[in-house]
């Protein structure tokens, strides 16, 4: 295979495919430059002058590496790998650094060999990381925990590329004996470690560092940049459907650029089908100043890099042909996507066929719960004030607010007030447990609306102002294999089926869309705020690695405080 290479670089024979007359971005100079790409096999084997079996003309379009995602969640997509690639293939990327960690905590190991073998079947490189948290914290009961011994263990699968994001910052600051086990796991078998340690500074960074981890996507403020990028790290820039963090990307200079990556973390389909993937951070950060060639770079070598991808992320001899070409560096729309040298997708349709998916039964029927009434949605308060959670739009850092409450017949009165009750209820053991809290500003009114997608654990959580509404959400939810689901009060229920682990669809990418949209549609009939996503903000509100309140099955957390909280104010 060599000689090929070697011959057609030195154009003593034809390359398999030539990109004539390209303008292409070389990340290496962090320039502009034309030529004819010439490939032979999955490698680019020189720029230059060329012939090709095949040629494509690229005159007044634009070539760049294939985009690289550097933290997402498949399962955040609530699509099967097959159709979540389907999506973000034609808008150019071609490998993501993917964790599992969302359907491992609902199945446990079953969960990431099932990403890995579906993954399989389509046109895209799935770097899977061994989630590192499952459960995320000891506060919540999740459908799996794996522990060190456990991550010793699986971490030397060979579809296993790294250790996903480190979210116990404590357990490692701490030093606690089951957290440095899973750290020294991936040290000795050669893995790299993502983090996920929001307003860590100081001395304490110092200390998560020294685990050995290389890169943090919850920086928030210019310090927290530049004091983890001086202390080694990579940056994520992210842009999610509810958490974003595009801003970071002011803080570039010409000094730190290798530093910054881009990631989705969790994006839905809605939001990869009518507005797309890496392609449409690049096309939001050009929009907002940053230098496309800067852009790109970020979007391309520093994330193949920071995660040891070799002969990835550039155009440049013997570099896996991975390739975009794009109409220009503004709209950053792909005309054709190469993956290992062959044409994949073109003008945003994808050339390969997603019909037939990987589908076993140890991630279907995933929902166990006992049949829930009523009066399982009590809430008994002790007094006339009480703790609320806040969240602002746009993020999932939650607030704390006391309210003053009423009570009747041993229950919270709601009506007249902007509170909710919102409950999460586990899904997992039948264990009967309930956490309780009330929500204040979301803006729903007149029934429940509940979800099985309930960051870390992935319990269900429920929102509602009508006690009998929430009890007939979670028996749909239980009925349909997990999903989504509004039910008015007193009238119809509507719902959307999640049959793989509760977070996932088998059915095709353009269906769930439609019927996800109209789902969400009716949110916000019933009064959800438009500056929330409807139902993936409530997918956080359990989230008990994220400041500030959250609630999770087994009670209110604070997580400033790390223990459990009394809604009693």
């Amino acid at each position: 295979m060599l000689e090929k290479y070697i011959l057609a670089a030195k154009r003593d024979r034809k390359s398999d495919l030539v990109l004539k007359n390209a303008t292409y971005v070389d990340v290496f100079t962090a320039t502009l430059k034309k030529g004819d790409i010439a490939i032979v096999g999955e490698k680019i084997v020189g720029i230059g002058e060329y012939e090709g079996e095949r040629e494509i003309d690229c005159s007044n379009l634009v070539v760049t590496p294939g985009f690289i995602d550097g933290h997402v969640h498949i399962e955040s997509s609530q699509l099967s790998p097959e159709e979540f690639a389907s999506l973000i293939v034609p808008r150019g990327t071609t490998t993501i650094i993917a964790d599992p960690h969302e359907i491992t905590n609902v199945c446990g190991m079953a969960g990431p060999e099932y990403i890995a073998k579906a993954s399989r079947n389509v046109p895209l490189d799935v770097m899977l990381q061994m989630p590192s948290c499952v459960p995320a914290t000891p506060f919540e009961t999740s459908g799996a925990v794996l522990d060190g011994k456990d991550i010793e263990k699986n971490i030397k699968n060979e579809y296993i590329f790294g250790l996903g994001e480190f979210m116990n910052y404590p357990g490692v600051i701490n030093c606690v004996p089951d957290v440095l086990k899973k750290l020294e796991a991936a040290h000795a078998s050669g893995k790299i470690i993502d983090g996920h340690a929001p307003s860590v500074y100081g001395y304490e960074l110092n200390a998560y560092l020294c685990g050995g981890i290389s890169t943090d996507h919850e920086c928030v403020t210019k310090d927290e940049v530049e004091e983890k990028i001086s202390k080694g790290m990579y940056v994520h820039i992210r842009h999610g459907s509810s958490t974003q963090n595009l801003g970071n990307a002011k803080y570039i200079t010409d000094s730190n650029l290798r530093r910054f990556i881009l990631c989705t973390d969790d994006r839905h389909a809605a939001d990869l089908k009518e507005k797309g993937h890496i392609d449409d951070a690049l096309r939001r950060l050009v929009k907002d100043g940053l230098d496309p060639v800067r852009a790109v770079t970020c979007a391309t070598l520093n994330c193949a890099e920071c995660y040891g991808l070799k002969w990835r992320g550039a155009i440049a001899p013997f570099y896996l042909a991975d390739l975009v070409i794009l109409d220009g560096l503004k709209n950053f729309d792909a005309e054709y996507v190469l993956k290992s040298g062959k044409v994949v997708a073109q003008n945003g349709k994808p050339l390969f066929d997603t019909s037939r998916r990987y589908l076993p039964k140890n991630v279907l029927n995933t929902v166990h719960l006992k049949e829930m009434h009523a009066d399982d949605f009590i809430l008994t308060l002790k007094g006339n004030k009480a703790k609320a959670m806040t969240i602002e739009s746009g993020g999932v850092v939650t607030g704390c607010e006391i309210v003053d409450v009423e009570s009747k017949n041993g229950d919270v009165v709601l009506e007249r007030t902007d509170l909710l009750k919102l409950n999460v209820v586990e899904r997992h053991k039948m264990t009967g447990n309930i956490g309780r809290a009330l929500f204040k500003g979301y803006g729903f009114k007149g029934g429940a609306m509940g979800i099985t997608i309930a960051h870390d654990s992935h319990n269900i959580i429920l929102l509602g102002d009508d006690n009998e509404s929430m009890a007939r959400a979670a028996n749909r939810l239980k009925e349909i294999g997990g999903g989504m689901v509004i039910v008015e009060k007193g009238g119809e229920i509507y719902s959307l089926t999640l049959d793989i682990a509760g977070l996932m669809s088998s059915r095709d990418a353009e269906s769930l869309q439609r019927d996800s949209r109209s789902l969400i549609e009716r949110a916000h009939a019933m009064g959800v705020k438009r500056g929330y996503e409807a139902f993936m903000s409530l997918a956080f509100l359990s989230l008990a690695v994220i400041p500030k309140l959250k609630v999770t099955d087994a009670g209110l957390f604070d997580v400033e405080k790390f223990a459990f909280t009394d809604i009693n104010a």
